[in-house]
């Protein structure tokens, strides 16, 4: 490893593993882990940035293995550095990224890529911390899984929310039901075919993962079906890259009316970017659109037809994934990604799962301790 003291110690160059990377000193003092800028059980920081000398400077770098060791004036402070955490954490690049970019964590996929959702079993992810993070691994990088072969119970699927976090209320409770109902208050509990969706986008913030759990399914039809979001919108972007710009720069809006006393409504882009332009959140559900006013006059068609565009490739079958669950089964999707539908049933036999919301901070919470306990 070499390293070099650059623009007056207003920055620093480091060399190691084949790599040249600089770093400024500000952002080098601000992401100290000594004792007094980090608390040593959280890692929270015990200081502002106020605190951090306006003119910080390195006034001097020295190597010791893979440890390296600055002192910053004016305050005369020495800290040390693990190189591969830095190398890890590294900013020095200059990424073009295409607009609408998707993390390399995240593998998108349509039916030949991922002919059927990556599973698991029920008890080996209940009794193995392996089979857990496996799991979830999965889970977090296409946005859907399975499990097979758990306890036909009511609220079993509470169960597998606690396999990594916590379910989240709404006005249809800890849980609902999805079966066929004489005056139902959603198209989800008819018997009626759905076309793939995400859910709730009338929320704000939109629920991030949903379960839903197969307790009886006798019924003909009623299979279910995935389509990758984020592959529909980079396959928009590809084809059509003026109608993928227009539905991530216009929000579109949501709305739902329930029982007495609700009225949800949301305005979100039905692609949606962070500010770098990755891709972070897909929104499409044609039953809970609201009239769009967020567009101008000037690109409404336009707009429409880009609207158009995206469902006719979300309805490609080319797009989705079918399978069909057995009681005891249930898939677990990432709502911010991953839509699912299903096919039209019969009025003969019945279909009968339990869902329920949850967050997705705390499953990569529980896959980020996974990979540390494990040591992946």
């Amino acid at each position: 490893m070499n390293i070099s003291i650059l623009q007056e110690g207003r920055a620093l160059e480091v060399r190691a593993q084949g790599r040249r990377v600089r770093f400024h000193a500000i952002w080098l003092r601000d992401n100290a882990w000594d004792s007094e800028t980090r608390a040593a059980g959280n890692g929270q920081k015990l200081i502002k940035l106020s605190d951090i000398p306006i003119d910080t400077v390195i006034a001097a770098a020295c190597c010791e293995g893979k440890v390296l060791k600055l002192t910053f004036a004016p305050e005369n402070k020495a800290v040390r550095y693990d190189v591969d955490w830095l190398l890890a954490h590294a900013y020095d690049h200059d990424r073009v990224q295409q607009k609408g970019w998707i993390d390399s964590r995240v593998e998108p996929w349509d039916r030949a890529g991922m002919p059927s959702p990556p599973v698991g079993s029920f008890a080996e992810v209940c009794a193995s911390p392996q089979a857990l993070h496996d799991w979830l691994a999965d889970l977090a990088r296409f946005g859907v899984a399975k499990l097979e072969q758990g306890p036909v119970a009511d609220q079993a699927l509470m169960q597998v929310v606690d396999l990594f976090g916590y379910v989240r209320e709404t006005n249809y409770g800890r849980y609902f039901e999805v079966r066929s109902e004489v005056n139902p208050t959603s198209l989800a509990f008819t018997r009626q075919g759905l076309q793939a969706h995400t859910d709730n986008p009338y929320r704000d913030p939109v629920p991030t993962v949903q379960v839903l759990y197969c307790l009886e399914n006798s019924v003909d039809g009623g299979d279910s079906l995935i389509v990758d979001g984020f592959r529909a919108a980079a396959r928009l972007r590809d084809e059509a890259p003026g109608a993928f710009d227009l539905l991530s720069r216009y929000c579109a809006r949501f709305e739902y009316r329930g029982a007495q006393g609700v009225i949800l409504q949301a305005r979100r882009p039905m692609i949606e970017l962070q500010p770098d332009g990755s891709l972070i959140a897909v929104r499409f559900n044609n039953r809970s659109a609201a009239a769009f006013t967020d567009v101008p006059y000037a690109d409404m068609e336009a707009y429409y037809a880009a609207y158009r565009r995206f469902g006719e490739i979300i309805d490609d079958p080319a797009m989705a994934v079918r399978f069909r669950l057995n009681p005891g089964e249930c898939f677990v999707v990432d709502n911010t990604r991953v839509m699912h539908a299903r096919t039209e049933f019969s009025g003969q036999g019945m279909r009968h799962f339990q869902g329920c919301y949850a967050d997705r901070d705390s499953l990569l919470s529980r896959l980020a301790t996974l990979r540390e306990t494990l040591g992946e």
